[in-house]
């Protein structure tokens, strides 16, 4: 299948010719989540370059972290983990195979065709914050999965995810042991997006913005705690009360 190229004003996208329309809607929901986003943070400077794939196979070869994030990811969520950023790219499945790892739930799907809005925002929240990756070089490597809640939250939330993950969060609750908080990497995914709407809800979206510009110097949990302006105990009750909603409403 030939690759071809398609650009927008601020995206450079690579794809298969049988992804050519779907490109287009991608390119689309990428300028619009840039504006959204330009009035919180910087935007980025530049085109950044989209690499469109037409299987995971091509995307884990691409992007080696990818296959181990996935591998470490909870079942509920693995279906929308569905891409990987650099400093400069963004690496996406294609739209068509989006579609077809949606479950039937309602939610699903939206959630799934948001994943380019949530990998740029994961880009943007990045480059503000010098201390995550990418680049993924191996020390900001390691402290990106130790925040994985933070970074991939902020990815789900700034793009627009959390809002469907409803059907997500009720089965993960109804599989395996109870998620730690903050979020593990396992649950980073799904779970992390939960902890900063949270956050919005009692504090405000400025409070969300603060917490994911910089890495606590003392680690996650003062991070929160200075968020919250409580103990974690009482933060991580209050989080599980919003899971236990979010996951009773989905079901």
């Amino acid at each position: 299948m030939p690759w071809v190229e398609t650009s927008s004003p601020h995206f450079h996208a690579r794809h298969e010719l049988a992804d050519d329309d779907d490109v287009a809607g991608v390119l689309e929901l990428l300028e619009d989540t840039r504006e959204r986003l330009a009035g919180t943070f910087p935007p980025i400077e530049g085109d950044i370059t989209v690499i469109v794939h037409g299987s995971l196979g091509a995307l884990s070869l691409a992007q080696p972290y990818f296959p181990i994030l996935r591998r470490t990811t909870a079942p509920a969520a693995r279906r929308y983990l569905a891409g990987w950023t650099t400093a400069n790219e963004i690496h996406l499945l294609a739209p068509r195979r989006l579609r077809d790892r949606a479950s039937s739930v309602p939610g699903s799907l939206e959630m799934a065709m948001l994943a380019p809005a949530g990998l740029y925002a994961q880009l943007v929240v990045g480059r503000g914050n010098p201390s995550l990756a990418p680049p993924w070089r191996p020390a900001a490597t390691l402290r990106t999965f130790r925040w994985a809640w933070l970074a991939l939250g902020a990815g789900q939330y700034f793009g627009g995810q959390t809002a469907y993950a409803r059907p997500a969060v009720g089965r993960r609750l109804r599989e395996g042991s109870e998620p730690s908080f903050p979020p593990g990497l396992r649950d980073a995914m799904l779970l992390g997006g939960t902890v900063l709407d949270l956050l919005a809800r009692e504090a405000g979206e400025d409070a969300v913005v603060r917490l994911v510009s910089h890495l606590h110097a003392d680690g996650p949990r003062s991070a929160l705690e200075e968020a919250f302006g409580r103990d974690l105990v009482h933060t991580g009750g209050a989080w599980r009360a919003h899971l236990a909603a979010l996951g009773g409403a989905a079901g």
